[in-house]
């Protein structure tokens, strides 16, 4: 049984608030790291098409003997099939892969404003959804003025917005924005992708003080936040580890000191600009 809370999409369906990515997993190690996690306890898992690891996903879903219903699959269409046409084309692709009928959230990957396709490529997500083949739409890495495009020019809010997030890019303004539309936050790069983030000696410190190890207290800063967080191990060690932060919260002086560490640092490109298809 997973013990990981829920938060309900704008759109009603419920998404695990931690779950399991498997970014820079080569696809034959993807199935037993994830098979690790669903033992842990994660029923959410985070996959993208550039990933090239939809197959091992798939297998341990389907190994898992873990009912469909119970899991919330998540996947993304990457850059150089965005378009009506051929965003159809690569969700039917991603779907035979991971071996499913359906998937529980599909993301644009980039808005890849070089393209300025990313508005037909939503209206292709919005016929997916409807079709019932993705419980939710929502995007990836998109700034403020791509979403007043989409809010403006396609009929669906989107549920989920996955973009880069720890305490030293902590996206007020951006978080702020979706709060304002009810659009859920979702962070990638929660532990800051092995950049020595964990040992900043705020982090180290209030992990000291809670009987912690840093990144359990860095993920459960992300949750008191209300962001959904997808944290990515192959260790099977650290995957529990990143699981078991239900138990105890972060003060009032965790959060601000936490807070200052935000400097607007970016590890991963910049949405604005970044093209690569």
């Amino acid at each position: 049984m997973s013990k990981v809370p829920s938060l309900t999409l704008n759109n009603g369906v419920p998404m695990p608030q931690l779950g399991f990515g498997v970014w820079q997993v080569p696809d034959d190690e993807a199935a037993k790291a994830v098979a690790t996690a669903l033992d842990a306890g994660y029923r959410s898992i985070d996959t993208a098409a550039v990933y090239k690891n939809e197959k091992g996903t798939g297998r341990a879903l389907a190994a898992s003997g873990i009912a469909r219903d119970d899991l919330f699959v998540t996947t993304k269409l990457w850059n150089s099939d965005q378009g009506y046409d051929s965003t159809l084309r690569a969700f039917d692709a991603s779907l035979d892969k991971l071996g499913l009928e359906y998937v529980d959230l599909y993301l644009i990957h980039w808005p890849l404003p070089s393209k300025n396709a990313y508005v037909d490529t939503y209206k292709a997500f919005e016929r997916i959804y409807a079709d019932g083949r993705a419980k939710a739409i929502g995007v990836s890495n998109f700034l403020p003025e791509h979403l007043e495009r989409l809010l403006g020019e396609t009929e669906i809010v989107p549920t989920v917005n996955q973009i880069e997030l720890h305490p030293q890019l902590a996206q007020s303004a951006l978080r702020a924005f979706h709060e304002r539309h009810g659009i859920t936050t979702e962070a990638w790069s929660p532990l800051g992708s092995g950049r020595g983030l964990l040992e900043v000696p705020t982090i180290v410190a209030v992990a000291h003080k809670h009987g912690r190890t840093p990144a359990q207290v860095v993920l459960r800063w992300h949750l008191q936040l209300g962001n959904v967080v997808i944290p990515k191990s192959v260790t099977p060690s650290r995957i529990r580890e990143n699981i078991d932060v239900f138990d105890f919260e972060l003060d009032a002086d965790d959060l601000a000191a936490f807070a200052a560490l935000d400097e607007g640092k970016r590890l991963g490109p910049d949405p604005a600009t970044f093209d690569m298809g």
